[in-house]
């Protein structure tokens, strides 16, 4: 049976008994700090088996996508080692919220398991395991089941502590728990191990395929378990290993999907297959989690998923170049897994060119660096070493994109220590220095203890207030006096501090009851979540803490900023229409003159893309649609469609902002109130900023306007330049500059080789023999490096055998040029000979035996450096 099919089966038989079919949920987790990835497939459900969240069902089967390869569930060093590890698998699961328990949970399982109608496992293969004082669970497996009495294994608190057993589930120290049972199968006497419970368990004859949670308890502070009022089941399945067991072979690697993958990765390495290569099991799994991740909207990056993602795809090239492979290969198995696996995951489809340019990207530039970091691990590891010291595995990371744990992987292979420690050191000390170095200083750090803000800015511009604290530096004080700087806090304030991309309000801050008092804001912050520190500069009179005071917000760039801000939700959205929903938000600045938008995309937007995007944003403006923003809680949010930026942490309630049917997204800022308020749109640049990360700048409004009047006078201003009028006649006048340009540019170089032909004739008689080779040393007032190359060509020709050096200087700069001929480059090298007279003229260079180049920056001491030409030959012959 194929792994789609036991896939398709297992969701079919939980439809048929009431079960909703769920779909599986990204590998980033929605709203949960607490997981680095999906890793399991209840935690969808988590909120729900909490308490803090309903479904419109009780019951919910799926096959969850997850990923075990960071932070606390990491299985990537196993893999490619073990049968059963992987980065990426699937979890088949059955849910009861309340409904169903242990006695429904148990018979579904066997039935499935056990059915001809369904998977059809011979029962005499399969034992269980039960927690130990669980007697309800075993005697549904002995009584009514039918297991007998002999291959059901009680298991108690076998790691230490009491509930710590491989059979008693815990979401953490305190919460929702409860015993579990576990059925194995039993792949045969010819393999090696032991049942549950007994010491040869790790063999690998009993291997668990189903796991069943009873959620009976919750577990408070005090370790008392406290009955459930609703009860709950939650069920694991790994697809691979079951297909295992379906298709009659001992390890994951040997099923239909992995055997197809394994072909692919032995087709594009250039191996010939086989199923015991480690390094092919390797590119074979990682190329899923690569895949997967990406769809799901991770890009590599040096810290967080996307670093994950990185340590993943250098793994795979790493064992592609162990197999030999040293050119590009893993890029070209995505298609082999859409063939796979996309009529499943249709993301998988939809997203393949990203995925591919993404994964062909990182080899190229891993490729880069690979081979020479090999060659220093290498070295480091010559004359049978065991351990390699913390400097080389920071180096390797720093200077080659080696991550710790790829080295470390390739030391575990050859049984050499790494010294991990070594390297946290070195890391440490670097992270001091960047520190030491950096000029950076963090303004407004202050302590603040007292009631928070309130907010009224969504719907005012002005409010009063009192004063709660205030600061000097960061140092409290009870007042201030005119021209000190400082931080205002205030109970109520209309001031948005800065927030989710968007620049912090400025204003003035007034003092009421007759104190003639005015503080200038320059800017708004938060001090804590809920506490906004107004910084500025008391402009006149006196300020105190509990004075009475008006707070009032500077409109017109308040207006500025929220006509920027609704422009960022458009071209959000826009950019998904356009270049497709990988697209994800990598940070933002809004302020009051502009907008800047960093997304996750691989290569630059053409002109096209970007006039089309601009085109999409402006007719949303036109339709002026309303603006509205709706609290509620946040699974009801995403469950309505508003996207949640990546990365950002939201609470239990959200703000759902929505710009007509074309927008929603979670933001707590400031916004216009229909997008036709927004006026226009105008995109201004479009750059990369990192790998994988691009950026657009755009203005609005008044913002947008100046902006085409500045490009309408520029233009017309060229016209004038160019004696024509406005439009194409500008754009002929241009092009005929450039054809006369190219002409010149071909007279130019046809001058400066006749101006060469006769500088190579008039500098080869000044050519000197030294032990049978023509040495000539020359200056060429006014050459370029071009004409100095070509007038080198001449010489090499006319002397042959030679060694020559020419040179120019300008603008206090020196440029060398040096060239041995084909049948003297056995003695001399053109690039030691240009290094050793770079060396004497304050700079450094190199290239090929035969032609080499070089720059300086001490034009004075050009004359006896070349001088010394004829006699460094001589020390060489």
């Amino acid at each position: 049976m194929k792994t789609s099919e036991i896939r398709q089966k297992f969701l079919d038989f939980f439809a048929s008994k009431g079960h909703q079919v769920v779909a599986s949920s990204s590998l980033v987790p929605g709203n949960d700090p607490t997981l680095l990835f999906t890793n399991a497939g209840m935690n969808q459900f988590k909120d729900v088996f909490l308490g803090f969240d309903k479904r419109p069902y009780k019951r919910a089967t799926t096959s969850q996508k997850c990923v075990r390869a960071g932070g606390k569930h990491n299985d990537l060093e196993n893999v490619g080692y073990t049968a059963r590890h992987h980065t990426f698998f699937e979890m088949l699961g059955n849910f009861s919220f309340g409904d169903y328990f242990k006695r429904d949970a148990i018979h579904f399982a066997w039935e499935f398991l056990t059915s001809p109608a369904w998977l059809g496992l011979p029962k005499d293969k399969l034992m269980v395991t039960v927690y130990a004082s669980d007697d309800e669970a075993f005697d549904i497996w002995a009584a009514e089941i039918g297991v007998p009495v002999e291959r059901i294994v009680r298991i108690g608190d076998n790691k230490g502590a009491p509930y710590a057993s491989d059979n008693f589930w815990q979401m953490g120290d305190t919460g929702p728990c409860g015993p579990c049972t576990e059925i194995f199968y039993d792949h045969g006497d010819h393999i090696w191990g032991g049942p549950p419970g007994s010491p040869e368990e790790d063999g690998d004859r009993f291997i668990e395929i189903w796991n069943c949670v009873f959620m009976q308890f919750n577990r408070d502070e005090s370790g008392t378990m406290n009955p459930l009022p609703k009860p709950s089941v939650d069920t694991g399945m790994g697809l691979e290993r079951i297909s295992a067991v379906m298709q009659h072979v001992h390890a994951n690697y040997e099923i239909d999907l992995f055997a197809s993958l394994l072909r692919a990765a032995a087709r594009e390495t250039g191996v010939e297959f086989g199923m015991d290569i480690p390094s092919l099991k390797v590119i074979a799994d990682h190329i899923r989690a690569c895949s997967f991740l990406i769809a799901d909207g991770v890009m590599p990056s040096n810290d967080g998923r996307g670093y994950v993602l990185r340590r993943i795809i250098r793994r795979a090239i790493r064992h592609g170049y162990k197999l030999g492979q040293k050119g590009l290969f893993f890029y070209r198995l995505v298609a082999d897994l859409v063939a796979e696996m996309g009529d499943a995951f249709p993301e998988l489809r939809a997203r393949q060119t990203l995925i591919e340019d993404t994964l062909r990207q990182e080899e190229q530039r891993f490729a880069e660096t690979l081979e020479h970091g090999m060659a220093l691990l290498d070295e480091a590891l010559a004359g049978g070493k065991t351990r390699l010291d913390g400097a080389t595995l920071f180096k390797l990371y720093d200077t080659f994109g080696f991550p710790v744990d790829l080295t470390a992987d390739i030391c575990r292979e050859r049984e050499v220590e790494a010294d991990v420690d070594g390297f946290e050191r070195e890391m440490n000390a670097q992270r001091e220095r960047a520190r030491a170095a950096s000029s950076f200083k963090m303004t407004g750090n202050v302590e603040y203890s007292g009631e928070d803000t309130v907010f009224h800015g969504y719907e005012r511009t002005s409010i009063d207030a009192k004063v709660l604290a205030l600061y000097k530096g960061s140092e409290p004080v009870q007042s201030l006096a005119r021209g000190d700087e400082g931080i205002v806090v205030l109970d109520h304030s209309v001031f948005y501090a800065e927030g989710g991309g968007q620049a912090g309000d400025i204003g003035e801050i007034s003092a009421s009851a007759g104190i003639d008092a005015l503080f200038d804001v320059v800017d708004t912050q938060k001090i804590q979540a809920a506490v906004f520190g107004h910084k500025g500069r008391l402009a006149q009179g006196a300020l105190k803490v509990g004075d009475s005071v008006a707070a009032t917000i500077d409109l017109h760039r308040r207006q500025a900023s929220a006509r920027n801000h609704s422009a960022t939700h458009l071209l959000h959205a826009a950019l998904r229409h356009v270049l497709g929903n990988h697209v994800a938000q990598k940070g933002s600045l809004v302020n009051a003159e502009r907008t800047r938008f960093d997304f996750a995309h691989d290569e630059a937007v053409t002109a096209g893309q970007l006039a089309e995007i601009e085109r999409m944003v402006n007719h949303v403006v036109a339709a002026n649609y309303d603006v509205s923003a709706t609290l509620m809680p946040y699974d009801d949010a995403i469950r309505s469609g508003a996207m949640a930026l990546f990365g950002e942490k939201y609470g239990d309630e959200v703000r759902v902002l929505r710009m007509g049917d074309f927008s929603t997204e979670l933001c707590g800022g400031t916004h216009v109130r229909r997008t036709g308020d927004i006026g226009l749109f105008k995109i201004v640049a479009e750059s990369g900023v990192a790998a994988g990360v691009r950026r657009i700048e755009a203005v609005t409004g008044e913002g947008a306007i100046a902006r085409i009047q500045a490009q309408d006078a520029l233009l017309r201003q060229a016209a004038e330049l160019l004696k024509a009028q406005q439009g194409d006649e500008v754009l002929a006048r241009i092009q005929g500059l450039q054809d006369t340009v190219k002409s010149l540019d071909k007279e130019l170089a046809r001058l400066k080789g006749q101006l060469a032909s006769h500088a190579g004739d008039s500098l080869a008689e000044s050519a000197v023999e030294v032990s049978g080779i023509r040495v000539l040393a020359a200056e060429i007032d006014g050459a370029d490096a071009g004409a100095l190359r070509e007038t080198l060509d001449k010489l090499k020709d006319k002397l042959q055998p030679c060694a020559v050096v020419l040179a120019s200087r300008a603008g206090g700069k020196v440029s060398l040029v040096a060239g041995v001929s084909a049948d003297a480059t056995s003695r001399i090298k053109a690039g030691e000979l240009v290094n050793s007279v770079a060396q004497q003229v304050g700079g450094k260079g190199g290239g090929r035996a035969d032609m080499a180049q070089a720059g300086g920056t001490q034009p004075e001491n050009l004359t006896q450096a070349l001088a010394g030409v004829a006699a460094w030959v001589a020390a060489r012959l």
